[in-house]
């Protein structure tokens, strides 16, 4: 039977609710020196504004490495009543050292297994995704290496893998070397970011692969997200693709949260949620926050 598995244990996926599907409670890379997700008393609050607002999961994509706190995420689940999805995966080069990425050359599919399977580390929550990351309209060797070794992981647990797109491009080349090249089926990839190159014909190309396209980041007005998001949506739905949609917040850093002043996770359904249903209707953007991500995450594990 297919179920997501959150960090309290498998649940159908009718019981996620509606659900933020790509945010971060913790996270942390030199990449974003002093601005680290990794205050809990602030995670917690997060939550609980996020559940005030009409909430009740979030998928949490910060892979291996980058300050997961994986052992503190099931206080906060049952604290909040919020179900928590964590991951596993890694992302691009530049956000580790390069020691740790050396440390995990020919083993990197059987940790992305293992953390599917048993757990992370030493506190036995398992991983309910991949996250893997392409590059800036290029699939580098690093890039390359990963996706095999989430690809490999995902042939072996059944478990979705979510990539992050550099400023939303590089979809197609992604999904030419998952799908085509290592055999991932298209509705087990989950493509983060792609509303941030907002080119309607790459998103109608990457829809046709049976992949799910993550409207993530809404907040971040710079990446032509908020006031082109409805278009991009409802073009879509037209077009025969309003079932391969999610909707996530994507809050990266400290002050991107709602409780730390900016527009945080209850940003998606405060604002983002009537924007949408004004473009397409209140019912589509309904199953694009319930029965969508249950579809997205839920796995006949092996």
């Amino acid at each position: 039977m297919s179920a997501v598995r959150t960090v309290l244990g498998d649940i159908r996926p009718e019981e996620l609710g509606v659900c933020d599907a790509h945010d971060h409670l913790f996270l942390r890379s030199p990449r974003l020196p002093g601005q680290e997700l990794d205050d809990t008393s602030a995670a917690q609050a997060e939550l609980e504004a996020f559940r005030a607002a009409g909430g009740s999961a979030v998928v949490q994509w910060t892979p291996y490495g980058m300050g997961r706190r994986a052992a503190g995420l099931p206080p906060l689940s049952r604290a909040t009543g919020v179900h928590l999805v964590g991951a596993t995966g890694l992302h691009q080069a530049a956000h580790y050292e390069p020691e740790l990425v050396d440390g995990l050359r020919g083993r990197l599919a059987e940790v992305f297994v293992c953390e599917l399977t048993e757990g992370i580390g030493t506190s036995g929550v398992r991983a309910g995704l991949i996250k893997v990351a392409g590059g800036f309209h290029a699939l580098d060797a690093h890039t390359r290496w990963t996706m095999t070794a989430a690809a490999e992981a995902h042939h072996a647990t059944g478990a979705p893998i979510a990539v992050h797109l550099e400023l939303g491009t590089g979809a197609l080349d992604v999904l030419d070397l998952l799908c085509d090249a290592l055999g991932v089926p298209g509705h087990r990839v989950i493509l983060g970011h792609l509303n941030r190159s907002p080119d309607p014909v790459t998103q109608r190309q990457a829809a046709e692969s049976g992949c799910w396209l993550a409207f993530d980041g809404p907040s971040r007005a710079h990446h032509a997200t908020d006031w082109r998001m409805p278009q991009a949506v409802r073009d879509l739905a037209e077009a025969g693709y309003g079932d391969r949609l999610l909707l996530g917040g994507d809050t990266v850093v400290a002050g991107a949260r709602s409780v730390d002043g900016g527009p945080g996770m209850p940003y998606l359904l405060r604002r983002v949620r009537p924007l949408l249903a004004a473009a397409v209707g209140a019912e589509l953007v309904d199953r694009i926050l319930t029965e969508h991500p249950g579809q997205a995450f839920a796995v006949d594990w092996k």
